[in-house]
């Protein structure tokens, strides 16, 4: 596991993102990806905004991904990842004395054709999020499918695909990123590591 952990360590210390591969096993994320269509199909899922408290806004022009916020007591498939989660950050603040001491992570599900405009994951009003991570929950993902992430953190930007089991790293408010459309619904949890 630590394997996993340090490979978006290095990657965010000497690039600005961290990747890994197969953050999570291909059952947890047969298991998530299970959860997140369950939940899309039974209605629970809600389209997402912008900007939180009073700014909080639904824009379809800025992103067009449905939600859904994980919990341990929603399913066996979130518990294992949120616990998951808490190993990476208690990794994280012992090799690395990041002082993170909360997150929050959400399913989402883009549909054809749609996107997240460029930005930053981190609010003016809150400075809380930290590092964003980002966890794939595709099945048989391939560069016709398009939807890649896009990371502005040099002179061009980095593409990543949305593979499952895949991860990404990096500092909420550093990295602007944007989401382009994909010919085929792309799923994920994305979630921010804080500091409160």
């Amino acid at each position: 596991m630590e394997d996993k952990f340090e490979a978006l360590i290095e990657g965010l210390l000497e690039h600005q993102f961290g990747l890994a591969n197969a953050f999570i096993s291909p059952e947890l994320t047969a298991a998530l990806r299970q959860q997140l269509v369950y939940l899309y199909e039974s209605g629970a899922m809600k389209p997402a905004g912008i900007g939180q408290h009073f700014t909080y806004a639904k824009n379809l022009k800025i992103r067009g991904d449905m939600i859904y916020w994980l919990e341990k007591e929603n399913s066996a498939a979130e518990k294992a990842f949120l616990e998951q989660i808490e190993a990476f950050i208690d990794y994280l603040n012992r090799t690395c004395y990041a002082g993170i001491n909360a997150f929050e992570f959400h399913f989402a599900r883009y549909e054809t054709g749609s996107f997240y405009k460029r930005h930053l994951d981190q609010f003016k009003s809150d400075q809380g999020r930290k590092f964003s991570l980002v966890t794939y929950l595709n099945e048989d993902w391939s560069a016709s499918d398009s939807g890649q992430l896009l990371l502005f953190s040099g002179e061009k930007p980095v593409e990543i695909y949305p593979t499952g089991g895949s991860a990404v790293f990096f500092k909420s408010d550093e990295v602007e990123h944007e989401v382009k459309p994909a010919i085929r619904p792309r799923l994920s949890i994305a979630g921010w590591l804080k500091r409160i």
